[in-house]
């Protein structure tokens, strides 16, 4: 398994928006100087945001750049351009003052690239209300942190490996960067000179998985300008990312593979799939195999060897989704069997997604200045599909990777009568519903939502897309009549790759 990826498994649980793919966005049209748009001090562009679908319409938008400071402390240092786009509101004769900042995962994804697979989610809500997108420092378009020649081919699975990737990609970023400016401290402080320069006093937040921590941090700084919050998956502030994921995605598939022993169709086909896949990973570990498989890109075939690593990414990923999950059971069995090459065609494919959609230098100066510390091999964790190799790779490489100021505070439950609504999913393998719990708990003024067989990200499920509207509406999470989530029913799981039988 290549650096990368192993990197990547990190970028996984703290993200995000699962599945969405990063794109560049859209450049402003020619001749369009006529057509120029204000929001407070800052002049916007029409322009493009592309669809992630292939063939979809892309969303039009009002694009600029933001300059500030890299960092704040320095007098004369260098200046940095945060890319910004801005959806207008439908409504244009009475629009209501307090957009709304969507705040992308990862840590690592840009905004502005990753919106557009959300935008059905935000169409009640963009009626009245704009939405702001500002690709966090280090991400798409505001100066990113790409590692791009740091020798991605290592293996990863060894902690030497691991540091010299660390390595070249420090040399290759630290000449045009100062590594240790890119945390969520930092962002939040750019955030906040957003808000100020479109000229608006209060705004609306909404973050997934890790924008879950931004949002709370910012409201943390600047309560004052909150109106409302609403925390998809959320990460409680008082906890450090990377420490307890093994645990998290084995309590997940235990109660995701339980919908298979209930179906008497999939327990006769696919046996135990925890156990089964327990099986595999053993043997992978102690002998990786030579697989050819088709490659999903190109139509090729390839011969690669397939290891432990890629079948615990391919799992977790999986389990993000309990729409995609449902095919784990069919593919641990296929592996169970000796039959890797699906299993390998379809990790290969989600490692290119991931490695298109997240800025690896920006995640590494923010979960090394905030979580590393927290980070430490747990004996419990051994015999989980993860393992320790997770916690000790992020360990070694963050003992050479910059590190920027923690405040004393940074980990302090967010408090206050805001209105926030918490949203989790009963199948999520990175933010169980227990984080949303613990959230709304010094919240007196939120509602949390647990629903039924999701995974992570949850804003799109059923209703939710309404009730999300009707609380940014009114401010009141507590007042939401959330009965429509009761329609919600599990995925069964497929006992071929035609689908699955009753």
């Amino acid at each position: 398994m290549t650096t990368r990826p192993l990197m990547l498994a990190l970028a996984i649980s703290a993200t995000l928006l699962a599945g969405c793919k990063q794109q560049a966005a859209g450049s402003p049209a020619a001749g369009d100087a006529a057509r120029l748009r204000s929001l407070g001090n800052l002049q916007f562009k029409p322009c493009s945001l592309p669809s992630p679908l292939p063939n979809g319409e892309p969303l039009e938008a009002q694009c600029t750049t933001f300059a500030v400071a890299e960092d704040r402390s320095a007098q004369g240092g260098r200046s940095i351009d945060l890319n910004i786009a801005w959806i207008p509101p439908r409504n244009t004769s009475d629009p209501a003052a307090d957009p709304v900042f969507f705040l992308a995962g990862g840590p690592g994804q840009a905004a502005v690239a990753t919106f557009p697979a959300m935008a059905p989610v935000f169409k009640d809500v963009m009626k009245d209300r704009g939405v702001v997108l500002v690709d966090q420092r280090g991400t798409g378009k505001s100066h990113p942190l790409n590692c791009k020649s740091a020798g991605s081919e290592q293996n990863g699975s060894d902690p030497a490996a691991a540091r010299a990737w660390i390595a070249g990609c420090i040399a290759e970023l630290s000449p045009k960067a100062d590594l240790r400016r890119y945390t969520t401290t930092d962002a939040v402080a750019d955030l906040e000179a957003v808000r100020q320069a479109i000229g608006t006093d209060k705004i609306n937040l909404m973050g997934v998985s890790y924008g879950t921590r931004m949002a709370q941090q910012y409201a943390l700084r600047h309560p004052q300008h909150v109106r409302t919050i609403t925390l998809d998956s959320p990460v409680p502030n008082t906890l450090g990312l990377g420490n307890i994921f093994a645990g998290n995605l084995d309590s997940a598939l235990q109660a995701q593979f339980a919908l298979c022993k209930e179906s008497p169709t999939c327990k006769q086909r696919m046996g135990d799939p925890r156990a089964e896949l327990q099986s595999v990973l053993t043997r992978l570990r102690a002998n990786p195999v030579q697989v050819t498989y088709r490659d999903g890109s190109t139509g090729e075939e390839v011969t690669e060897t397939i290891t432990a690593d890629h079948v615990a990414g391919l799992v977790r990923m999986y389990a993000y989704m309990p729409a995609v999950g449902a095919l784990l059971p069919q593919l641990i069995r296929e592996a169970s069997q000796g039959r890797y090459a699906n299993l390998m065609a379809l990790a290969k494919m989600m490692q290119g997604d991931l490695e298109e959609s997240m800025s690896m230098g920006m995640q590494m100066s923010v979960i090394c200045t905030e979580d590393a510390a927290s980070m430490v091999v747990r004996a419990e964790d051994a015999d989980t599909v993860l393992g320790n190799r997770m916690v000790e790779s992020m360990a070694s490489m963050c003992q050479a990777w910059p590190k920027g100021d923690k405040p004393a505070d940074f980990n302090t439950a967010l408090e206050g009568d805001l209105p926030v609504l918490v949203l989790t999913g009963e199948f999520d393998p990175v933010t169980p519903p227990k984080y949303g719990e613990e959230i709304a708990k010094s919240l007196p003024k939120s509602r949390w939502l647990d629903l039924k067989g999701q995974g992570h990200s949850v804003l799109g499920a059923g209703c939710m897309p309404k009730l999300f509207a009707q609380f940014i509406e009114k401010a009141d999470a507590r007042a939401l009549d959330a009965k429509c989530l009761d329609k919600l029913a599990y995925v069964p799981p497929f006992t071929s790759y035609n689908g699955w039988e009753p």
